[in-house]
Formats: structure tokens, C-alpha cells, sequence
């Protein structure tokens, strides 16, 4: 009985010490609170109940880390790139923080491994794996402030694994383009987007059609409404260039 309790004291103590490492070599310090940053890798599909009836998941940290990451971006590029104009600045924070950028981040940052959800479709597991990342700013916050957060953001994220020259000039707002357009050419363009439910995936996802003067130009989808109304964009953008 003495040596099943040892052995049990054991592994949970190298699970913590490698969950503890793996922070550490995330983020380049160690947590104060490791409950913290446990909570930011718990998705709502693995959520934990506890005693007293409530239940334990990174929405919170998510969004609070959502924040962060906007402010921190924000601060910076304005201070990179002191020429540019606003219109400039917001575009390239946005293709920083939109779900697939996130996503590969979250990937290359090694968060995988840390994960707990009970999602198991691939393209839904990296979904998770970028709001991972948000909970996981959301976390380092709490746990070590701004000044510390920001420099976790800048140089292990941006600075490491972020090209900002070349993704300044790769587009990716189709739905302005588009819109900038249909202004030009005084056309009357409408985006109709609606919330279905994959009954396979057990997801919700968006479908998005774009309408010009009534006529049907692109239809996308996605897991969100913009990321739906982006590919609907794209495709209809095409069509209109071509005629």
C-alpha cells in the first residue's frame, strides 16, 4: 500500500514538473500559480466539475487574453511602423490575430501537448489550440502582469515566429476589397450569413453568400461569421475582376 501511494506521489510529481518545464520553455519564466495556466489549457469540452457545482474551463482566460493580445499588438505596431496610417496598423493587427494565424501560432508554440479537450477532429483540435493561446496570454497576465506579458508576446511570438514585412503585404481582407468595389462601381452588394450546426462534427459553423445587385457571386464557410463572409468574398472578388 506504502509503495502504490510512492508511486503515485511520483507521477504526479513529473507530470507537474513537466507541465511546469513546458511553460517555462513557453514562455521563458516559471509560474507562480501552475493552477493558472492549467485552467488555460482545459477547453469547455473537457471542462471540470468541482465540489461545490461549478465547473473549471479557459473561456474567461480566453477572453481576457483576447483583450491583451489586442492591446499589446496595437502598442507595437504603432511604435514599429510610425509612417503608416491607422488604416495600415489595423490591418496588420488583424491578420495577426485572426483563428488561423492564432492557430499556427498555438501549433509552433509546442501547446498541443498541454491540451485538454475532447475534440478530436483535426480541424476543430487546431481551432482549440488558438483559443488555447489566448488563455494561455489570459494566464500570464494574472499570474505575472502586463510588463511581462507583453514581453512574452513580443518576443517569443511576434519576433520568433512572425514575418510582419511579408504579412503586411499578403492579402487577406477580401471582404473590404470587395466592398471598396461595389462602392466604385455603384453596385449594391449585401453579405447573408446564418449559423448552421454539423450534425457529424457536433460544430457549429457559418455559411455566407455574397449578393451583388441580387445575383449570387460567392458563398463560403467557416467556423466563424467573418471567417465565412472572408472566403465568400474571396471568391466573389474573383469573378469580378475576371468580367
Amino acid at each position: 500500500m506504502l509503495r502504490n501511494l510512492f508511486l503515485r506521489i511520483l507521477i504526479l510529481f513529473f507530470k507537474d514538473r513537466f507541465f511546469v518545464t513546458r511553460i517555462k520553455h513557453i514562455t521563458g519564466f516559471l509560474p507562480y500559480n501552475t493552477d493558472l495556466f492549467r485552467i488555460a489549457f482545459i477547453h469547455k469540452s473537457a471542462r471540470l466539475s468541482l465540489k461545490d457545482g461549478s465547473t473549471v474551463d479557459n473561456e474567461r482566460l480566453e477572453f481576457l487574453g483576447d483583450a491583451i493580445l489586442d492591446a499589446v499588438i496595437a502598442e507595437y505596431l504603432y511604435m514599429l511602423y510610425p509612417d503608416k496610417d491607422e488604416g495600415f496598423l489595423t490591418q496588420l493587427r488583424s491578420k495577426i490575430v485572426k483563428r488561423k494565424q492564432l492557430n499556427k501560432l498555438a501549433i509552433k508554440l509546442g501547446l498541443a501537448p498541454l491540451l485538454k479537450s475532447n475534440t478530436n477532429l483535426n480541424e476543430s483540435r487546431k481551432n482549440v489550440l488558438g483559443n488555447a493561446l489566448e488563455a494561455l496570454i489570459g494566464a500570464v497576465y494574472m499570474d505575472k502582469g502586463y510588463r511581462k506579458t507583453r514581453k512574452f508576446i513580443i518576443d517569443r511570438i511576434l519576433i520568433r515566429y512572425l514575418d510582419l514585412e511579408k504579412l503586411s503585404v499578403k492579402e487577406s481582407d477580401f471582404k473590404s476589397r470587395l466592398i471598396e468595389w461595389a462602392q466604385k462601381n455603384r453596385k449594391e452588394i449585401t453579405f447573408i450569413s446564418k449559423e448552421e450546426f454539423n450534425t457529424r462534427k457536433k460544430e457549429i459553423f457559418f455559411l455566407s453568400n455574397v449578393m451583388i445587385m441580387d445575383q449570387s457571386y460567392g458563398t463560403g464557410s467557416g467556423s466563424s461569421k467573418k471567417e465565412a463572409e472572408q472566403k465568400a468574398a474571396e471568391q466573389a472578388l474573383l469573378k469580378v475582376l475576371a468580367t
